[in-house]
């Protein structure tokens, strides 16, 4: 079994915000595999279900963002799940908007959620980098972060969410070159090759 961790905020105020789209790319594959519904489990939001012959299951914790590792680790030991099974959504400020990059193991770069989720398994986790852009200064990245995505945004999120969920069977065989080729191909496809940041000339 394998683990998909979407990294957010728990609650409506939180649902659109760019710290969110880790909670937005599960809920996109939770969709385009028909996984089933959601319940409360491991201090998080979990769904079970199957992609490409291997069971997945999706878990959103509900412990904001800072305490992530809480459920991540819950889950992980409950189900006997190795961290090299696991795979983390996040938000990524150092990388341009709409781009994806996808890693095993490294530093947590400032990021909260993945602090004390290396904190309770561990570093040698995947990350499924989403880029958000850097607002410019890093004193902005707090209400940056936590602000939502704005209207003019909204399209590419969808889009980068629904190519994920098209192509999480490559993620999920561990193909990671390949999906990180799809996903630049859809993105380009669809008019997103080079997003630039809201405010950005």
């Amino acid at each position: 079994m394998q683990l998909f961790v979407g990294l957010g905020n728990p609650g409506r105020q939180y649902a659109k915000n760019r710290h969110n789209i880790g909670f937005m790319a599960l809920e996109a594959i939770a969709r385009r595999h028909g996984f089933a519904q959601a319940r409360s489990r491991f201090q998080g939001l979990v769904s079970e279900g199957n992609i490409a012959g291997e069971k997945v299951l999706l878990l959103e914790p509900q412990t904001y963002m800072n305490e992530s590792g809480r459920s991540v680790g819950e889950a992980a030991r409950f189900h006997k799940i190795p961290v090299a099974d696991i795979v983390v959504f996040h938000d990524e400020l150092d990388l341009a908007p709409a781009k994806c990059r996808i890693k095993a193991g490294g530093g947590v770069a400032g990021h909260n959620g993945l602090r004390s989720i290396t904190a309770h398994v561990g570093n040698d986790y995947k990350r499924v980098r989403l880029g958000i852009g850097h607002p410019g200064d890093k004193a902005l990245v707090h209400g940056y972060v936590l602000n939502d995505f704005a209207k003019s945004e909204e399209p590419w999120v969808e889009a980068l969410c629904e190519a994920l969920a098209d192509n999480a069977a490559l993620l999920v065989k561990g193909d990671d070159a390949g999906l990180q080729n799809k996903l630049h191909l859809a993105m380009e496809a669809k008019g997103f090759g080079a997003v630039k940041r809201v405010g950005e000339k």
